[in-house]
Formats: C-alpha cells, sequence, structure tokens
C-alpha cells in the first residue's frame, strides 16, 4: 500500500548481479586509458590499491546493513549513527553522485555505439535519453523484474570479458609492461583516486536491503562476493588492455589527443579480427545500460528513505500498489538523469561527484565507529566488521589520502554538495525532526558521566 514495506523478493544471485551491474561499466570500458595516462602499466596496481580501500567502508556497510535492513543504505546509516544533519547531506550526496555516474554510463556508452552503429554523434545523446527512459519505466515495473534482466545482462557481460582476457593471453605483448611504473608510487596513487569509483557500486546494494531476501546472509556475501571476484576481473581486463594496445593509442586516442574512451575495443581487433570491435563495442553498450540500471535502482531508494525520515516531502514514501517500487522516488530520479543528460556536461560533473563518493565512504567507516561505541541495544548485526576498529580507521584515512589526489575542482564539488545538502536540512528536514543518532547516546552518556563526578569532587 502506499507509504507501505516493499518486498523482498532478490535472492543472492541477483542481489551479487546488481552489485557487479553496478561496477562493471566504466571502471572496465572508460577509465583504464584514464589511469594509463597517470601511472602507466601500474595502473593494474592502482585498481588493487582501490580496492584496498574500498574494503574497509563494504565491511562497515555489510555490517550495518544485517542491523538496518532496511532502504536507503548511506543515508541511513550516516543519518542513524551521526544524526539527520550529517545523514541529510549524505543522502543528498549520494543520489545525486549515484545519478549523475548512471548519466556518465549512459552518454559515456555513445563512445562505444559510434564504432558500430550507423548514427550522428549528435543522435547520441537521443539513444541515452531513450534508454534512461527505459531504466526508469524498467524500474518501476518491479525490482524482482528489474533484478532478473540485471542478472541476465551481467552473465552475458562477463563470458564476454572472460573470453577477452583468456585470448589476451595468446597474443598479449609483455613488452608493453616495461617501464612497469612510468610516474612512481604517486603516480599509482593518483589513478587509484581516479578509479576508485569503479568499486563505488559494491555498497549499492545497502540501499535495496529492505527488498533482499534473508538479508543477514545475502547482503554480506553478496558485498564481499561480489567485490572480490570484480577485483580480480579489474586486474585481468586491465592487464590485459595494456598489453592489447599501443601507449600512444591509450594516452592520446580520445577525442582531441585526450586519453582513450575505448580502451578494451581499441584493442579488440588483434583478438579476433574486424569482428572484435564489434563484439567489444556492443558489451560494452550493454554494460554501461546495466550500470546505468542498477545506479537508478539503488540511488531511488535514497529519497525514499528520507521521505519516511521527514527529510524529504513525505510524497517521496509512497510505494505503488501494484508493482510494489517507490514509484515517485523512481521518477524524480528519472527526471534527474534526463535532465542532466539533456543539458549538463555529464563527463565533466561525474568527476565531481567521485569526490563525494570518496569522502562518504570514509564517513560510512565513521559511522560504524558510532554505532559500536554508543553500544545501543537495537542494534544487532547479523554480520560483524573483522578487525574493529584498526580497518575502518584505515579506511578513513586512506579515504582522505585519495581525496587530496582528486584535484581542486572534484573537491570544491564535494563541498558544494554538502553545502546543498546542508540548506535542505535547514529548510526542510530540521523544523520536522528531533533524532540524534548514535552520536547522540554517546555524549549524553558523557555528559550524565561527567555530572556523576562534579558532586564527588565537591564532597
Amino acid at each position: 500500500m502506499p507509504g507501505g514495506g516493499l518486498e523482498r523478493s532478490l535472492g543472492l544471485y541477483s542481489t551479487m548481479m546488481i552489485s557487479m551491474g553496478a561496477m562493471i561499466g566504466s571502471g572496465i570500458f572508460v577509465l583504464p586509458a584514464l589511469g594509463y595516462k597517470k601511472a602507466g602499466p601500474a595502473v593494474v596496481l592502482a585498481y588493487v590499491l582501490a580496492a584496498i580501500i574500498v574494503l574497509p567502508a563494504a565491511l562497515s556497510k555489510a555490517e550495518m546493513a544485517t542491523a538496518m535492513p532496511e532502504s536507503g543504505g548511506t543515508y541511513l546509516y550516516i543519518d542513524r549513527a551521526l544524526g539527520p544533519l550529517a545523514g541529510t547531506i549524505a543522502g543528498v550526496g549520494a543520489w545525486f553522485s549515484l545519478v549523475f555516474k548512471s548519466s556518465f554510463a549512459l552518454v559515456g556508452l555513445g563512445a562505444y555505439l559510434l564504432l558500430f552503429a550507423p548514427i550522428s554523434q549528435g543522435a547520441v545523446k537521443f539513444v541515452a535519453l531513450g534508454l534512461a527512459v527505459l531504466i526508469v519505466v524498467l524500474n518501476i515495473s518491479g525490482t524482482k523484474l528489474s533484478g532478473k534482466v540485471q542478472a541476465i545482462i551481467v552473465s552475458l557481460v562477463l563470458v564476454g570479458l572472460f573470453g577477452y582476457t583468456l585470448n589476451a593471453g595468446f597474443v598479449a605483448e609483455t613488452s608493453r609492461f616495461t617501464p612497469f611504473t612510468t610516474h612512481g608510487s604517486s603516480g599509482v596513487v593518483t589513478a587509484a583516486a581516479f578509479v576508485f569509483v569503479s568499486y563505488a557500486g559494491v555498497t549499492k546494494i545497502a540501499s535495496i536491503a529492505e527488498e533482499v531476501k534473508n538479508p543477514g546472509k545475502n547482503l554480506p556475501r553478496a558485498m564481499i562476493g561480489s567485490m572480490s571476484i570484480m577485483a580480480l576481473i579489474y586486474i585481468a581486463v586491465v592487464g590485459a588492455v595494456v598489453a592489447l594496445n599501443d601507449p600512444k593509442t591509450l594516452k592520446e586516442g580520445g577525442p582531441g589527443g585526450t586519453a582513450s574512451l575505448t580502451p578494451m575495443a581499441d584493442g579488440a581487433a588483434a583478438l579476433f579480427g574486424g569482428f572484435g570491435v564489434l563484439v567489444i563495442s556492443v558489451i560494452a553498450v550493454v554494460a554501461l545500460t546495466s550500470m546505468a540500471n542498477a545506479g537508478v535502482l539503488s540511488s531511488s531508494r535514497f529519497p525514499l528513505a528520507m521521505g519516511r525520515d521527514d527529510l524529504f516531502p513525505p510524497q517521496l514514501k509512497v510505494v505503488d500498489d501494484r508493482f510494489s517500487t517507490p514509484r515517485n522516488s523512481i521518477l524524480l530520479t528519472g527526471a534527474l538523469l534526463l535532465t542532466l543528460i539533456a543539458f549538463v556536461p555529464v563527463i565533466e560533473l561525474a568527476k565531481l561527484a567521485s569526490a563525494f563518493k570518496i569522502l562518504v565512504f570514509s564517513i560510512i567507516n565513521v559511522a560504524l565507529i558510532a554505532f559500536r561505541e554508543a553500544d545501543i541495544p537495537s542494534y544487532e548485526p547479523e554480520f560483524t566488521s573483522p578487525g574493529y576498529p584498526y580497518v575502518q580507521i584505515f579506511g578513513v584515512l586512506a579515504g582522505f589520502v585519495l581525496l587530496t589526489q582528486m584535484g581542486t575542482l572534484p573537491i570544491l564539488g564535494a563541498v558544494g554538495i554538502t553545502v546543498g545538502g546542508l540548506v535542505i536540512y535547514l529548510v526542510y528536514g530540521r523544523p520536522r525532526t528531533e533524532r540524534t543518532g548514535a552520536i547522540g547516546a554517546i555524549l549524553d552518556r558523557r555528559r550524565e558521566e561527567s555530572e556523576a563526578v562534579v558532586p564527588a569532587e565537591t564532597d
């Protein structure tokens, strides 16, 4: 019914495919060449480093998701841990970031689409708009249907990537890995900051926790399993891209002499002949569409959760009677998606959103520390993050180190998103909520302890 709960229709396989579908996109088909320009062949290490830095946030989210298997993900955990102000900023920022990433995927597939489709550059935007409308309709029609479509698409893409890397092993030129590090260790760190968003999809499924069957077991398995598989896939595919392509093509093969936007297709001819470019281009278009679908599916749950908590208008918490999906929240997300594709230079703004993602991943670790230290009776996760609190402290520090490598403009973008969330909270959310979060419980306890000490000292 309107405003009611969502249907738990996603099993482990569908949940993993949604997570992997969110990661199989620009991280494989666009970003390797951009990373190569900053680190050379050592871009492979950049993907490993990015995975290591993402892991603490994935473990933290996996724990909190089993304690609060509800829609909202990043927003929900930060709100309940650090209060509604931090929650609003995180929710608005994560929502914008995910929609930006979906827009980037749909616009970015144009570079591959032009390699095989008889269309003009100007028509690419209309194709992206058409796919965006299709994705919105698919998401409104039901999470189960969207999950099934996602599982089929991702499974087919994985088969294609396996064939790509397997064949690359027979024709690869190992000399292209020498010299391995062209810009020193700093180049690897900088490249890791730019490919960091490749793994951001691993935590997206936390935002649809309310629709996952047996979330206590399936959410941690899906997060950790999908990330482990994708880390191996990234290493294999990026290694194949380096071995198959001339360095100059990767660094200067894009528009205006920029890094190539089609690094996988550039080397495909060496694997499958002229037919290879067609095969890889089709796989890329399908994968990037899948990534956009996963982005809409997960990002639309942020307005839903914030509507339930009176931080957004109540209309956004409505659940469709027929399809059991958050119709209004999906429509709002779809409207933003279409607007970005039609009027905004999404590829540039996606870089700004990526800096906020790194910031949010750091704060997620802080949220887990707040829950643990508050020792709230209702916080009973079925999965607990190993290595607490050292894993979380590492995640916070490493995230901020990566953030410094993003450059001034992306950092300013993150600041802008933060200010926007602050304004929304002050204007709409603050008059309607009085929550303090787990951090409030910690502060109350400290206050009580200090008040108990003062009389004793006076006596």
